[in-house]
């Protein structure tokens, strides 16, 4: 997974995903046929369409952020709590071409947020073993 999320912000990186549209773009695409309430189509449209600048940032920074934690193995329960909001809104937008795989990756966020996957080969493990809480 966190390869996965280093791939994809790499490429928004290198690519002009923060100097182009592309992001409101996509969404302007999609908006019209979204099956999403109401409150949500509008939270979108005057939003992230007419920020579209300061959301790429957000998106890239949230990607380069997971990546980082899951292949670290630190702070994984509140970034896969992260991840699992940004693969719902994911899911939402892109529609039913790629339904699936955000399906299987809020599955994966989510067992990954109860195990406490960094515990075991990642930095959490040292955290964990001195202060034991929700986080860790």
């Amino acid at each position: 997974m966190g390869y996965y999320y280093l791939q994809q912000a790499l490429f928004k990186f290198n690519g002009d995903f923060l100097a182009r549209p592309r992001l409101a773009a996509q969404i302007a695409d999609v908006l019209p046929g979204l099956n999403a309430p109401e409150w949500y189509k509008m939270l979108i449209e005057r939003m992230v369409i007419q920020h579209w600048q300061g959301f790429a940032f957000i998106v890239l920074g949230i990607e380069f952020t997971i990546a980082l934690s899951y292949l670290l193995g630190y702070v994984v329960r509140p970034v896969a709590i992260i991840g699992v909001v940004v693969s719902l809104n994911y899911l939402i937008l892109l529609g039913s071409g790629t339904d699936d795989l955000y399906r299987t990756f809020i599955a994966v966020h989510l067992a990954m947020a109860w195990i406490g996957a960094g515990r075991c080969l990642g930095f959490d493990y040292y955290f964990f073993k001195r202060r034991r809480g929700i986080w860790w």
